[in-house]
């Protein structure tokens, strides 16, 4: 039996963890949503089922392109999807990895979309509304800025798939921790109108009041706090049972160019201490909620 053995190197080797433990991910979920047992999907794709499991963990980095077609092929996963499982088995080799959304993976293959299902606790900076605290309108606005989503289509599909996303926040079980800092300028930037904005703002301060979430904002008044001319950034870990399951990320939405992921230990720690840094200087749950409000009347009355 092939079983991979010969070529598996774990984490310790060189090359970046993250496309390895989507690839795992998704082959798993597909073997589930299957009903295959690692032993059953293992043995019809002439694999051992250690080698199978290690595939699973993210703990094999070079994966054979022959064994993630073999497994997809048992999945019944479609073209699509095995190319985009083929291209990850490949670039698990490289020594760092950039993803640009919309380029390489289809919208159901997303790295980031990947890691936010699987983390437990997230932690992110924004001087926007970030897409987990969007309503529809203010989404479609933001979608609809980027010069490249022209189509009406297209930036309902993406609105449609940023709404899904969501779920994770307000599920009944194991909801995301959700830590949301955020600075003043998004209350006043005015995004799709004021109507949306006063939506949108409604919407943040009742979200804000789940036990899983927790909104601070950064005002003016605390000055440029260190770390923030870095931007934007999100810190996802994942935890299970009370303990780490995989090693922290940290997330840097690109924009118009490559969005980054950082692993390092040492870049993780980073953002972590901007985080503490950004979170020192914001106002308390109370305050936080009260500035919102206040700033909703003001688009209600017509004062922006």
């Amino acid at each position: 039996m092939a079983s991979g053995d010969d070529n598996d190197e774990t984490d310790g080797a060189s090359g970046s963890t993250l496309p390895r433990r989507q690839l795992g991910r998704f082959l798993r979920e597909c073997r589930e949503a299957n009903g295959f047992t690692i032993a059953a999907a293992a043995k019809l794709a002439d694999l051992s089922a250690s080698a199978l499991q290690r595939i699973e963990a993210g703990q094999t980095q070079k994966v054979r392109k022959q064994d993630v077609r073999a497994l997809c092929e048992v999945y019944g996963v479609g073209s699509g999807e095995l190319r985009a499982a083929m291209d990850l088995a490949a670039i698990a080799r490289t020594q760092s990895w950039y993803h640009a959304y919309g380029g390489l993976y289809s919208e159901a293959f997303n790295m980031y979309t990947g890691l936010e299902v699987a983390a437990s606790r997230l932690t992110t900076y924004h001087e926007h509304i970030p897409g987990l605290l969007q309503t529809a309108d203010y989404a479609r606005a933001v979608i609809g800025a980027y010069p490249g989503f022209t189509s009406r289509a297209d930036i309902d599909r993406r609105v449609e798939h940023r709404m899904r996303r969501q779920v994770i926040v307000t599920r009944k079980t194991h909801p995301i921790e959700l830590e949301v800092l955020l600075h003043e300028s998004a209350l006043h930037r005015v995004i799709g109108g004021r109507s949306i904005m006063a939506a949108q703002l409604r919407h943040l301060a009742e979200v804000s009041k789940l036990p899983n979430v927790r909104v601070r904002i950064h005002p003016f008044t605390a000055g440029l706090t260190w770390g923030m001319p870095r931007g934007s950034f999100t810190l996802l870990e994942f935890e299970s049972d009370g303990e780490r399951a995989e090693p922290p990320i940290v997330y840097i939405e690109g924009g118009p160019t490559q969005d980054v992921y950082l692993e390092k230990p040492d870049e993780v720690r980073l953002y972590s201490e901007l985080a503490a840094a950004i979170r020192s200087a914001t106002l308390e749950d109370g305050p936080t909620r009260e500035l919102i409000r206040r700033v909703i009347k003001e688009y209600e009355h017509g004062q922006r």
